[in-house]
């Protein structure tokens, strides 16, 4: 398994404190002949802040390499998905043995994700300070 997670990227910002790297994610695929004709193709383009280091010697327009330990990785996603559908399957079980209606199971089920999702959304800073993503030329 490898230990880094690895993105090509361009700089488009340096300041003292971070340099923005604009990373495209694609679609499994994107490298599919036919991928003009599909709708289910997609590429985004994202902006991945790096803490900027003295030492470096990076310009704007240059390509690099942006990399993140894979256990980070592997920790977003179960913050972004195993969790919330842990929760809601959980809620919706606990309501449904409880006799609480199907409708008003469902509804707290998915109030529950909401809440968590509330949560991450307001938690976002202290989770962004542990996700430090490198620069590689």
């Amino acid at each position: 398994m490898a230990e880094e997670i690895f993105h090509a990227g361009r700089i488009v910002e340096i300041t003292p404190d971070f340099t923005t790297v604009e990373i495209v994610s694609e679609s499994a695929c994107s490298s599919c002949h036919a991928k003009g004709l599909c709708s289910l193709g997609e590429s985004k383009t994202k902006a991945i802040q790096v803490p900027t280091r003295g030492w470096d010697n990076y310009q704007v327009g240059d390509e690099v390499t942006v990399t993140l330990k894979a256990s980070m990785g592997h920790k977003a996603v179960w913050i972004a998905y195993m969790i919330p559908l842990a929760l809601l399957i959980a809620v919706l079980l606990i309501l449904s043995g409880c006799g609480v209606g199907e409708l008003a199971s469902g509804l707290w089920a998915l109030g529950a994700v909401a809440v968590y999702y509330l949560f991450i959304r307001l938690f976002g800073k202290r989770l962004k300070n542990e996700y430090i993503f490198n620069i590689k030329q």
